[in-house]
């Protein structure tokens, strides 16, 4: 088995250890490997997707980030049929976004928005 180093910020590292202690995985390791393997198969899940899709796009994210969501948000209104915005606490934002287009410009918007370092959490919901 390879070994991967990588850095985390002290906040996800804590998270991995409570996760990690919650669940009872064996190490640090195994809650990575967990994480990869839902990636994944949300991956591998998004890139069968094709004709019309109907889908939710949930994301949380830091205030301070309203340009970057804003920015990705109009290239894609043709397929945003309603947005929500909310503050959270700690000056988080959540974005409820319905989607119904075409599975590649779904993706595409996914994509985008997962890609964005400033999106703590991103979840595709296909309806």
């Amino acid at each position: 088995m390879a070994v991967v180093s990588i850095s985390l910020k002290d906040k996800l590292l804590e998270d991995v250890d409570n996760l990690r202690d919650e669940i009872g995985y064996s190490g640090r390791s195994e809650v990575v490997r967990a994480g990869l393997r839902l990636l994944f198969e949300e991956h591998n899940q998004k890139s069968v997707l094709s004709g019309r899709v109907d889908a939710l796009l949930l994301l949380i994210h830091d205030e301070n980030s309203f340009e970057d969501i804003s920015r990705i948000r109009h290239r894609y209104q043709r397929i945003i049929k309603t947005q929500l915005h909310s503050h959270l606490e700690n000056d988080k934002c959540l974005e409820v976004m319905l989607l119904n287009g075409d599975a590649r410009d779904i993706k595409k918007i996914t994509d985008e928005y997962q890609a964005n370092k400033r999106i703590h959490n991103i979840k595709l919901v296909i309806i």
